[in-house]
């Protein structure tokens, strides 16, 4: 197997024991991405706009964009805010958007609103 550690400085670097991103074999996980100093200024788009940026970020260091996510995964913290977040995602996604589901969670690090994790292919 071909594993490469991926990290872009435009993007939170890692408060525990992970990567930002790992490529293997052509594929790119980039775990949940963020947005820590937006959290708590009750704007959930700029927060989700700070998130897709920090995605973009290391989709770059990778040698990708984001028409190559093929699967997104998203976590809220009020599903009420799913209509802004989907707004502000679906910017970044003007044709063939990638698979995706939304969850609700009761608590996200760093107490953020949002939380977005992505799969990524060449």
């Amino acid at each position: 197997m071909n594993k490469q550690i991926v990290y872009s400085e435009l993007a939170p670097a890692p408060i525990g024991p992970y990567s930002q991103a790992v490529k293997a074999n052509g594929t790119l996980y980039i775990s949940g991405q963020v947005a820590i100093e937006l959290a708590s200024q009750g704007d959930i788009r700029a927060e989700t706009e700070q998130v897709m940026k920090n995605i973009g970020a290391i989709l770059r260091a990778a040698g990708m964009d984001y028409t190559n996510i093929v699967k997104a995964s998203i976590f809220v913290k009020d599903m009420n805010n799913f209509a802004a977040i989907n707004e502000v995602y679906g910017h970044f996604f003007t044709v063939d958007p990638p698979a995706r589901e939304t969850v609700e969670v009761a608590r996200l690090p760093k107490d953020v609103n949002v939380e977005i994790s992505v799969i990524a292919m060449q």
